[in-house]
């Protein structure tokens, strides 16, 4: 058995490299102008999908076609989600607009809130110094009270002296 020509002394034929790739000229400079298309179309892609506004365009156009497709089925419901979509825009701009007297009052509220605390505490201590005045006076009235019973316990008692005396001399 002889082997042939072409053939390699590992048993291979001699039309490829050990990669698998082609030894041919003709053919590494087909595979290259393959790979470069092949590289220039992934290079398009990702670009495309990269360009963004291009993307929102697109995506502009496709709710277009879709708004006026469903309105060409169905023109009410487009029409009542116009209007629904038109208030909901003159809400948020009514809120924007009054967000300023919104404020003022809340702050308001929250001044009347607390000056309603100041007063409450200030009615507290005042309320407090009235009892703390009371019960002064009432001691004060107690102290005056007892000085007098006292005061009468020792005239009587001085009276009573002055009885026994009495009784004592006369007898």
């Amino acid at each position: 058995m002889s082997t042939p020509a072409n053939r390699a002394p590992d048993g291979r034929d001699g039309t490829t490299a050990r990669g698998g790739a082609p030894n041919d000229p003709d053919a590494i400079k087909a595979d290259i102008e393959a790979t470069r298309a092949q590289l220039g179309r992934t290079v398009d892609e990702l670009s495309q999908r990269l360009d963004v506004s291009e993307r929102a365009k697109e995506g502009a156009f496709r709710a277009r076609d879709t708004a006026v497709e469903t309105y060409r089925e169905n023109p009410p419901a487009v029409i009542g989600a116009g209007a629904g979509a038109a208030t909901l825009l003159g809400l948020l701009v009514w809120r924007r607009l009054t967000k300023d007297r919104r404020r003022a009052r809340r702050r308001a509220r929250r001044q009347v809130k607390v000056e309603a605390k100041v007063a409450a505490a200030r009615r507290a201590a005042a309320e407090k110094a009235a009892r703390k005045a009371a019960r002064r006076r009432a001691k004060a009235t107690q102290r005056t009270a007892r000085a007098a019973r006292k005061a009468a316990a020792a005239r009587r008692a001085a009276a009573a002296k002055r009885a026994r005396r009495t009784v004592r001399r006369a007898r």
